[in-house]
C-alpha cells in the first residue's frame, strides 16, 4: 500500500485520464493524436495542479509495446505521482503480456502501480492519502479484466465485458476495514469497465421525454436541471453511447453500500460518456476521455478531477479541453 501526503489546509487534487489508447504509430513526432493528447494533459495540469494522476485503463492495445512505453515516459516526465489500472484492451493478450508491461511501469520513479495479489488479476492496490500521518482517503485501484463467458436466461452463450470476482470483493471489504480501523471512512474506486449499477443510476436520474435521445444533449446543457429527475438535479454530463458493463447485477454496488466508505466510483471504457450521478449515496462517475485515441467526441475531451479535503472527497468536476485549433 502506497501513501501520499496531503498538506493540512490545502486541497489534494486527483486528475483522472481516461482511455488515451494511442497506437504505436500515433506516437510519432508530428502525429496529431500525440499532440492532442499531450496538449490536453498539459492544459489540465496548468488548471488543476494535481497531486496525483490516475488513468482508468486502455492506455493502448495489447501488443503496442511502443505506445505503453511512450505514454509512461510522457506521464512520468511531468513530475507528478501517477497510477493506473488496466483496461480490457490492455488485458486482451492475457496475464503474461500485461505482467511485462506492469514490470516496465514500475521502473518509473513517479509510478505508484502495484501488482497486488496475483490471484485477483493484475493491479489491485490501495493508495492512502494521509494528512498529519493519518489517512483521510483511500483510493482503490481495481483490475476489471477483459471479457467473460455469459449465458443468458434463454441459454444463449456469448462473450461479455467482465465483472469483479467474488475474491476481489472480499479483498475490497478487507481493505476497507483496514482503513476504517485506521480512522479513514472515505474511499473511492477507480476501474476501467463500469459496474452494472451505472445502468441503474442512469435509469433513475435521466428524465425521459425531454429530447428524443440523450445524444442530442450538449455537454453544456447537461448542467441544467431540465434533463434530470427530482432528487438527481445535481447530476451532469452526457451519455452518447451505451453503458458497456457486465449485463446483470455484479454485486459491486451492494458491497460498496455494505462497507459504507466508498461514495465515489470512477470508470472509463465508454469513450463518449462522462455523466456524474449521485445514486443511493454514491456518485457514479465516467471519467472524461483524454485525447482522440481509438474513437472520441471532441466536445468530450479532457479529464476528471476529484478534490480531497481533510474529511475526504468534497468535489468532482470535469475539465473539458478545447482542441478545435488542432483539428
Amino acid at each position: 500500500m502506497k501513501a501520499l501526503t496531503k498538506i493540512p489546509g490545502k486541497d489534494f487534487n486527483i486528475l483522472t485520464l481516461s482511455d488515451p489508447q494511442l497506437g504505436d504509430s500515433e506516437w510519432g513526432k508530428h502525429s496529431r493524436a500525440r499532440l492532442i493528447l499531450e496538449y490536453t494533459v498539459r492544459e489540465m495540469i496548468e488548471r488543476v495542479h494535481p497531486d496525483l494522476i490516475t488513468t482508468t485503463g486502455d492506455i493502448a492495445r495489447a501488443s503496442q509495446d511502443k505506445s505503453y512505453r511512450c505514454f509512461a515516459e510522457f506521464i512520468n516526465s511531468l513530475g507528478i505521482p501517477w497510477a493506473t489500472v488496466w483496461g480490457n484492451h490492455d488485458n486482451e493478450y492475457g496475464p503474461e503480456y500485461i505482467d511485462i508491461i506492469a514490470d516496465m511501469y514500475m521502473e518509473f520513479d513517479n509510478c505508484l502501480f502495484e501488482k497486488g495479489d496475483r490471484s485477483l488479476g493484475n493491479g489491485n492496490y490501495v493508495i492512502r492519502i494521509e494528512e498529519n500521518g493519518k489517512p483521510v482517503h483511500g483510493v482503490f485501484m481495481i483490475d476489471s479484466h477483459d471479457k467473460d463467458d455469459y449465458i443468458n436466461a434463454a441459454g444463449e452463450r456469448s462473450r461479455v465485458y467482465s465483472r469483479l470476482t467474488p475474491a476481489q470483493l472480499e479483498w475490497y471489504r478487507a481493505e476497507c476495514k483496514k482503513l476504517s480501523d485506521d480512522g479513514c471512512n472515505d474511499t473511492s474506486i477507480f476501474l476501467h469497465i463500469p459496474i452494472y449499477a451505472y445502468r441503474e443510476a442512469w435509469a433513475a436520474a435521466y428524465k425521459t421525454g425531454i429530447v428524443e435521445s440523450p445524444k442530442m444533449i450538449s455537454v453544456e446543457e447537461s448542467y441544467t436541471d431540465k434533463f434530470w429527475n427530482d432528487g438527481y438535479t445535481d447530476s451532469f454530463g452526457v451519455l452518447y453511447e451505451g453503458i458497456c458493463s457486465y449485463p446483470e447485477d455484479d454485486g459491486v454496488f451492494s458491497a460498496m453500500k455494505e462497507c459504507g466508505s466508498t461514495r465515489h466510483i470512477v470508470a472509463g471504457h465508454d469513450h463518449t460518456n462522462n455523466f456524474v450521478i449521485k445514486h443511493e449515496g454514491i456518485k457514479f462517475i465516467y471519467g472524461t476521455k483524454t485525447g482522440e485515441g481509438n474513437y472520441w467526441n471532441e466536445s468530450v475531451n479532457g479529464g476528471t478531477v476529484l478534490t480531497i479535503g481533510s474529511d475526504g472527497i468534497k468535489d468532482v468536476h470535469h475539465e473539458i479541453v478545447d482542441v478545435s485549433h488542432m483539428l
